[in-house]
């Protein structure tokens, strides 16, 4: 069975925030607002307001910054409180993921703003969940895609341009993975097997961020909407939220996570700055050519992405604390068993070492 899912809309444009009132309308009119308080100040109170004029009676929830069960309960339970009809999460990764999860289990509608295009989450059927303290704990299955996501470019172009490159990061590992699940006949994050629409997109999605990834870089670093930056907002969010989910996650991903098993500095890094160490430790697993392992090193380099151990603040790490990470990232039920070959703990410690010796003896 070969499944393609996608949320109902996706709108894209600057200052869609501020134009999307009839269509909220046809979803709900007692809206719980999800954000935390930093985009609260930055967009939220705006947006509240837009909302306000527009005769909604709106609700606003703070997010605590963890996409944990008890975060979750604990915003379920207002939403219930309040009545409201409708939830919007207004902000990155795991607000949009929390939103999710509260719907699900609310059973009201979802409509997703990013305000940032770090992640592919807004898009998909999913959620990933942590425990408070941040580790990895599962992924949370939706029989239905977000109804509606809308994706404000001019309030994205004014977020730091750490995060528009960690989105772009993230979205390379998109094709990377469709492709290691083509080989292997997998199955993708939708339940089913890959379409051609999936691996279309997965492949578009790499296309757009190789070709146009620098220029939106620099869009973002003058606070500014291009039509480069609309590509790449686009390919982070759209291609890569579709393609992640309708043509598979493997190794890259899997690794992410288990990295989630140490603690340190690590966890200062961004989802997508994790996920691209990842992708390369899946192209050594794959033993993919030299060459394209470089191209991808001299990509990510060029867009501030950690390449070697010391740049993942794991420079004095210990191969048993790798090994952690190897036995995180092989889980029974992990992405990376979605791999023609199965790899084991050892394996992904020996990856994680060999991408750190080949991109240092690069230079």
């Amino acid at each position: 069975m070969k499944i393609f899912a996608s949320p109902s809309r996706y709108i894209q444009g600057k200052n869609v925030l501020f134009e999307c009132s009839k269509i909220i309308k046809n979803l709900g009119v007692q809206p719980l607002v999800l954000c935390d308080d930093i985009v609260y100040d930055i967009v939220g109170k705006d947006f509240v307001k837009y909302l306000e004029q527009e005769d909604f009676l709106v609700h606003h929830a703070s997010f605590k910054g963890e996409a944990s069960n008890n975060e979750i309960e604990r915003i379920a339970a207002i939403v219930n409180d309040y009545g409201s009809d409708v939830i919007i999460g207004l902000g990155g990764g795991k607000t949009i993921d929390s939103a999710k999860a509260i719907a699900d289990l609310t059973k009201i509608p979802v409509i997703i703003a990013p305000t940032i295009a770090s992640t592919d989450a807004p898009t998909s059927a999913l959620s990933v969940i942590y425990t408070d303290e941040g580790v990895f704990e599962k992924y949370l299955f939706y029989t239905k895609n977000p109804e509606l996501v809308l994706v404000d470019t001019q309030v994205i172009s004014q977020a730091p341009e750490r995060l528009l490159a960690s989105g772009i990061a993230d979205g390379l590992a998109t094709w990377v993975e469709a492709r290691a699940v083509l080989q292997n006949h997998g199955e993708t994050m939708a339940g089913g097997h890959q379409t051609l629409a999936g691996l279309a997109i997965a492949q578009a999605c790499e296309e757009t961020l190789f070709s146009d990834g620098l220029k939106a870089l620099a869009a973002c670093r003058a606070k500014v909407v291009t039509p480069a930056l609309e590509n790449i907002i686009e390919a982070n969010t759209l291609l890569s939220g579709l393609g992640f989910e309708s043509a598979g996650l493997a190794g890259a991903h899997a690794i992410h996570n288990g990295f989630t098993a140490l603690s340190g500095d690590i966890h200062h890094l961004t989802h997508g700055e994790k996920v691209a160490y990842g992708t390369l430790a899946q192209l050594f697993l794959e033993n993919r050519p030299a060459e394209e392992i470089e191209k991808y090193v001299k990509f990510y380099q060029e867009i501030g992405m950690p390449t070697t151990l010391a740049e993942l603040h794991l420079q004095d790490v210990s191969y048993e604390e790798l090994l952690k990470v190897g036995r995180q990232a092989t889980v029974e039920g992990e992405t990376i068993h979605q791999m023609a070959q199965d790899f084991t703990a050892d394996d992904v410690a020996n990856a994680l070492l060999a991408v750190d010796q080949f991109v240092r003896q690069l230079g």
